[in-house]
């Protein structure tokens, strides 16, 4: 299986530096990935790193805690799209969906999405703090406004992705929409065990050693 259109190539920890924002910018045109997926601030070089080549640029908003304003979520996602990111990656409102407030869930990613105008927009449940209900909600507000993908995780919550959540998202969104696999996906094994369960993109800071088959030490994301 070839695994390098499956990755999103992530580094979203808030001391990442501009060399390193270069260098996984360099490594996803020598391995072909499908996308660099970065914070907002980072879009616009990581839009003039890859400018001449095919992977796409992508930018969380509302990251990693989903909790702020659904406008300022909406002009995050404004102002990325303007700087050059090719697909958005928004948290939900997690405190929300665990309140029962599910219209207010469902407008936050409306918003999102409207501002994406066309854009791919995935949303980030944070599985980990939802139940299997919670799960089948979200996905349930998801299909209703054509997302291009439900994710699983931000990284940085207790835990990222699993193959019953997976699972789970699969069987909740149907087979066409996109599912993404984010958080804790390090190595061949537990790609291909995501992918397997129905996930069809990977998010991941370990996409060297996935595609070279040499396991990461790395933690996080």
């Amino acid at each position: 299986m070839s695994y390098a259109q499956y990755i999103d190539h992530t580094l979203l920890a808030m001391n990442s530096t501009v060399e390193q924002i270069k260098k996984i910018c360099k490594e996803a045109i020598e391995h072909n990935f499908y996308s660099v997926c970065v914070n907002s601030c980072y879009v616009p070089l990581v839009n003039q790193y890859l400018k001449d080549s095919n992977v796409k640029v992508c930018s969380v908003v509302g990251f990693p805690l989903g909790a702020m304003l659904s406008d300022a979520k909406a002009f995050e996602t404004s102002e990325a799209i303007k700087a050059g990111a090719t697909e958005i990656d928004m948290v939900i409102n997690v405190g929300f969906l665990k309140s029962g407030l599910i219209d207010e869930v469902y407008k936050d990613i409306e918003k999102v999405k409207n501002a994406c105008n066309g854009i791919p927009l995935k949303v980030i449940l944070e599985t980990c703090l939802l139940t299997d209900d919670e799960i089948k909600q979200v996905c349930d507000i998801c299909v209703k406004i054509d997302v291009a993908f439900v994710k699983t995780s931000t990284g940085f919550s207790h835990s990222g992705a699993t193959e019953e959540h997976v699972k789970l998202m699969r069987t909740a969104v149907g087979p066409k929409m996109g599912v993404k696999a984010s958080g804790g996906v390090r190595s061949v094994e537990t790609a291909t065990i995501m992918i397997n369960a129905g996930a069809t993109r990977i998010g991941t800071s370990s996409g060297v050693s996935i595609v070279t088959g040499k396991d990461s030490k790395k933690g996080g994301y």
